[in-house]
């Protein structure tokens, strides 16, 4: 039986806290789903296509091995993807307390939806105080984002501030 999980985020953009949960999970899992989520609670900065060509890119550049799919999915539940590729787990990155509060609820609702299992891994310290809020911030106000995203994303960034 195939392990098949999910990486799901608004990656809006990706950080390379992001990318370390990638990498662990899919050293996890015989297919990692990496999936962007449209969050309409949330203003995007970069468009849903761009972000998942973004994290390929990212991926690549990693290193990172491992069957890997990067799409993104907008229409109805998060485990309604989980159940159409037939993923058991969804991966979720929990950087402090007010994560795992935000994201309890949602665990427990998924599991009960459709029995998919939520996995909390903690982030590398390094990264344990990096979001993608904070890099729009920092990108918006033109300062440099590169210790936080992959060089990629700091480029494509740093282009469009300035452009």
């Amino acid at each position: 039986m195939q392990r098949i999980a999910v990486v799901p985020g608004s990656f809006d953009p990706v950080t390379l806290g992001h990318l370390d949960v990638i990498g662990r999970a899919a050293g996890l899992y015989d297919e990692l789903h990496v999936v962007v989520v449209h969050n309409p609670d949330k203003t995007a900065l970069l468009p849903i296509a761009q972000r998942v060509a973004l994290i390929e890119k990212s991926i690549a550049d990693a290193g990172i091995e491992g069957r890997i799919v990067v799409a993104s999915w907008s229409m109805g539940l998060l485990v309604d993807y989980c159940t159409d590729v037939g993923a058991t787990v969804l991966v979720k990155g929990i950087r402090s307390q007010v994560d795992v509060a935000y994201e309890t609820p949602m665990a427990i609702v998924n599991r009960h939806l459709a029995g998919v299992e939520t996995v909390f891994l903690l982030p590398d310290p390094a990264n344990a105080h990096v979001s993608s809020s904070l890099v729009r911030q920092v990108a918006a106000l033109g300062g440099d984002v590169s210790p936080y995203v992959p060089l990629v994303v700091a480029d494509y960034l740093q282009g469009a501030v300035t452009a």
